[in-house]
């Protein structure tokens, strides 16, 4: 229990830095949303999700992958998942239903 709060907690201090990042770099991102960039090759596109998809399992996996991909240095500026649309619509529209 205590290390999946640890987990949580730099989770949230992970976003709250990408966070700041991404609303000084685009001021159409609504309150309470964040934008990704997807893709698995150079030619990348942004999408704007929920925050609350960060506390969806499904979703924290494809932050994984970006993690062990790029680290927290994002080719684009913001976080890039690297993964095709096919694969983040599966899980995007599993969390509207929840």
């Amino acid at each position: 229990m205590g290390i999946r709060l640890l987990s949580m907690i730099s989770s949230v201090k992970q976003f709250n830095k990408l966070h700041s990042v991404l609303s000084r770099n685009y001021s159409d991102v609504p309150k309470g949303h964040l934008a990704v960039y997807l893709g698995e090759t150079d030619k990348k596109k942004r999408y704007v999700v929920p925050i609350a998809y960060l506390n969806h399992t499904s979703f924290q996996e494809l932050l994984k992958k970006a993690e062990e991909e790029f680290g927290f240095q994002h080719p684009m500026g913001g976080l890039t998942i690297p993964c095709n649309e096919e694969t983040f619509f599966h899980v995007t529209s599993r969390l509207n239903k929840a």
